[in-house]
């Protein structure tokens, strides 16, 4: 199939554009190659796509409604997959507009173009960020999430109702992918497995919030990968099960579905920060700090619903996974084990 990938220089866009490939796919990629972090990274992700008969990458901005309205019109995808945004929750205290521009503005662009343009499946990531205050452990996606704790949660939370509200009147099938901590190979820089990796390689103090008391549902990138692809090819489908007066809100009547992608097995921040060190055969000084605003203390991802549609959980050890980014921060960032 002809498949759209959005944010494909991204971290999880380029693992998906290469597992689609493989697979045979046709992948239209575009990317807006912004600047929140180096630009260098995202043109070696494209590179590492690399540049198959299969394979056209398109530099574009989701904000621009003429662009992806002709993109459209030219490719007519079957499927989109959306995974580009605007990310992190820190930078949201800073530059707000960002969040509006690209998870709104370019959200709500590629509901019309798949509208208009008559695309089979809209798979777009959401996030675990959209349970914010809520501290009922696992999260599962009936839950009620209309408490974000910072801007980006809140605009994802959106991209849920926006979605169903296309579903509902345009009957477009759309999935929400509720991502948990995501880590691996090729990973964003302002993320700590990098910012990490880094203080340790180079001996400087790392900044451990909350004085370490948090634990992250961290998940590995090829599992993420796996449940993207598989979803994807199982458009949603109305809930005939659908209870109007007590609505779940990861289903509906109309073809709308979310689901969490998670390992569902927290890990203290301090094992995942030990496992770095063993990794790299190094320890570094750590800087105790407060909880940063926005921020919450725990993750932990109910995956039953992802197991009962597609028959697939994540698995990756979480020494598996470090050990596997670890000989890629290496390779790539010029050091060894000496």
């Amino acid at each position: 199939m002809r498949i759209l990938v959005t944010g494909v220089a991204g971290f999880i866009g380029m693992h998906v554009a290469v597992r689609l490939l493989a697979d045979g796919h046709e992948v239209v990629g575009i990317d807006n190659l912004n600047d929140y972090y180096d630009v260098g990274l995202k043109q070696a992700r494209l590179n590492h796509i690399g540049t198959p008969n299969q394979f056209h990458f398109h530099k574009l901005d989701l904000a621009d409604r003429d662009g992806i309205t002709s993109l459209f019109a030219d490719k007519n995808p079957q499927i989109v997959i959306n995974l580009a945004a605007q990310a992190g929750v820190r930078y949201s205290l800073v530059n707000p507009y960002s969040y509006m521009n690209s998870n709104l503005v370019g959200f709500i662009n590629i509901l019309e173009a798949c509208r208009h343009f008559g695309v089979g499946h809209l798979v777009y990531a959401s996030s675990s960020s959209v349970y914010g205050l809520n501290e009922e452990m696992p999260f599962y996606e009936g839950q009620n999430t209309d408490h974000p704790l910072a801007l980006y949660g809140a605009t994802k939370k959106a991209n849920e109702l926006l979605a169903h509200s296309y579903s509902h009147l345009f009957n477009l099938p759309t999935t929400g992918l509720r991502f948990f901590t995501v880590y691996g190979p090729w990973g964003r820089p302002d993320m700590a497995p990098m910012l990490f990796a880094d203080a340790i390689i180079n001996h400087r103090p790392i900044k451990v919030f909350n004085y370490g008391q948090m634990k992250r549902d961290f998940t590995y990138i090829d599992d993420i990968v796996e449940g993207v692809v598989r979803i994807a090819m199982k458009p949603a489908t109305p809930n005939n099960d659908f209870e109007a007066k007590a609505p779940d809100s990861a289903s509906s009547k109309a073809p709308f579905r979310v689901f969490n992608i998670g390992n569902g097995q927290p890990v203290p921040l301090m094992n995942f920060i030990n496992a770095l060190e063993k990794a790299l055969d190094q320890t570094v000084e750590k800087e105790f700090m407060e909880m940063q605003p926005g921020d919450v203390v725990e993750t932990f991802a109910d995956t039953k619903r992802l197991r009962d549609w597609v028959g697939y959980q994540p698995k990756t050890n979480i020494h598996i996974g470090v050990n596997v980014f670890v000989d890629w921060y290496l390779a790539n960032y010029h050091h060894d084990r000496e």
